[in-house]
């Protein structure tokens, strides 16, 4: 009798059937909010090693990058559902949850299927018993609409609080943003603008491409930039990346290097902080044309490969920018692009925004004025540094600008507005370029100019 009930369980049974796409989405999930992977290098990678058609592939691609974005918003739901404390629950149950949740709430996937779905990714990973639990979860998401889980915000009097819920953003960040921005509803447009996936954008490669050659392919061109185009699909598919003529890169990055060129002079560049290549490729490209030597320096000697291979020639250097006066050379124009938060380039990097924290912070800032030192060390006099981030925080930007001045009397800044193209407007801090994502469409990128005063030693 007792082999019979056996028999008859194991007949019931159906192995876990999980579709590919969902499947490698919570494997890429998991590689990031558990591995500290970067959802940018590991996604692309995932998707040309796989056979899955152009729909799939999207259909990852926003599975994984929309999770990782919104699994603020996504926990908020699933604590309160939770019978016990959400941040005492198993990872993979988190993550596989918070994909469900991303289905029901944020894509076009009925509940049923959204639901049905993810558990079958959660019995294939996490087991029977958890998949239970993952299942009870997301039936309870669908019991209520998305407008009535989210209607206790209207209520709310702490704007940092409603809008780190509403938007998905650690609340440290949205004070960030509002100590520069001033008004809630500018910090609301950019909180929103992260959350909208950017399309790539290309770089033409002065010597090498144009920016009418991009716009032959398809492309739309940039508004401020003259070298870039704006496009839909893989650019990893187009001959000019292949062969290494033109490049990937946001239009505030290419800002940051052509204004940087405009302002330089002299026969002698450096690149302190140079990987993975990009503004190092257009600017070498730049350099060339001018008949400038260029040379990049870069700390890990992976990103230094990366740099090489995009150079054309130039030369690298792999080192400790702290440490560039070990090599015996001076530049005319030093352009130090730091280690930073990232807070300006979230919505191309979704899991940034829970990755850092203001432990980071305070890390990044001191490194930060270490290399700024270090490049003024290498500079000749009448020589330009340029300092630049991909963020747009106070204590990463004008802070930082007025410590290196009082650090350093021998420099002084240098207005950037001279440099800037005419038809970018509201993009100064007090005389640096300071780019917003909901005002340029560009990532929230920051530069400012200092110039080495004549007669001043190294």
């Amino acid at each position: 009798m007792q082999n019979a009930v056996v028999e008859a369980r194991r007949n019931t049974f159906k192995a876990p059937k999980p579709d590919a796409v969902r499947l490698l989405a919570f494997d890429l999930i998991t590689e990031v909010n558990r591995n500290e992977g970067y959802s940018n290098l590991l996604l692309p990678a995932a998707l040309s090693a796989s056979s899955l058609e152009d729909r799939d592939r999207n259909l990852v691609t926003e599975l994984v990058y929309g999770t990782l974005r919104m699994q603020g918003k996504h926990d908020w739901i699933l604590a309160q559902i939770s019978d016990r404390p959400w941040g005492e629950v198993d990872a993979g149950i988190v993550d596989v949850a918070r994909m469900g949740v991303h289905q029901i709430h944020e894509l076009r996937i009925p509940d049923h299927a959204a639901v049905s779905a993810t558990v079958e990714v959660a019995r294939k990973r996490l087991g029977e018993s958890k998949a239970s639990f993952v299942n009870a979860l997301l039936r309870s998401v669908t019991r209520k609409s998305l407008d009535e889980w989210f209607s206790p915000l209207d209520k709310m009097q702490d704007n940092v609080e409603r809008l780190s819920i509403q938007y998905s953003h650690p609340q440290w960040i949205i004070s960030a943003y509002f100590d520069l921005l001033k008004d809630w509803q500018s910090v609301e447009a950019e909180l929103a603008t992260n959350n909208i996936p950017a399309l790539p954008t290309l770089v033409s490669w002065p010597g090498y491409s144009t920016q009418d050659q991009l716009v032959e392919l398809g492309a739309e061109p940039t508004v401020y930039s003259k070298l870039g185009a704006r496009m839909k699909g893989n650019p990893g598919n187009l001959d000019l990346i292949k062969h290494r003529l033109a490049g990937v890169q946001d239009e505030g990055s290419q800002l940051v290097a052509t204004v940087f060129a405009a302002a330089a002079h002299g026969d002698s560049w450096l690149d302190l902080c140079a990987g993975p290549g990009g503004k190092a490729a257009l600017l070498s490209s730049i350099a060339k044309e001018r008949g400038i030597n260029f040379v990049a320096n870069e700390f890990s000697e992976p990103r230094a490969q990366l740099v090489r291979n995009v150079v054309h020639g130039a030369t690298v250097w792999c080192g400790d920018g702290r440490d560039v006066a070990t090599h015996g050379e001076s530049f005319d124009a030093v352009i130090v692009d730091a280690p930073c938060t990232g807070l300006g380039a979230l919505r191309r990097r979704p899991e940034v925004r829970w990755r850092r924290s203001l432990a980071d912070l305070r890390e990044l800032t001191s490194l930060q004025r270490e290399l700024l030192s270090s490049a003024v060390s290498v500079i000749k006099p009448g020589g330009l540094l340029g300092y630049a981030t991909c963020s747009p925080h106070l204590a990463e930007t004008t802070v930082q600008v007025l410590d290196i001045l009082k650090k350093h009397p021998e420099l002084e800044q240098v207005d950037i507005a001279q440099f800037l193209p005419e038809n970018l407007k509201d993009a100064t801090r007090a005389q640096s370029m300071s780019l917003w994502t909901h005002k340029h469409g560009t990532d929230a990128m920051f530069l400012a100019l200092l110039r080495k005063k004549q007669g001043s030693q190294g």
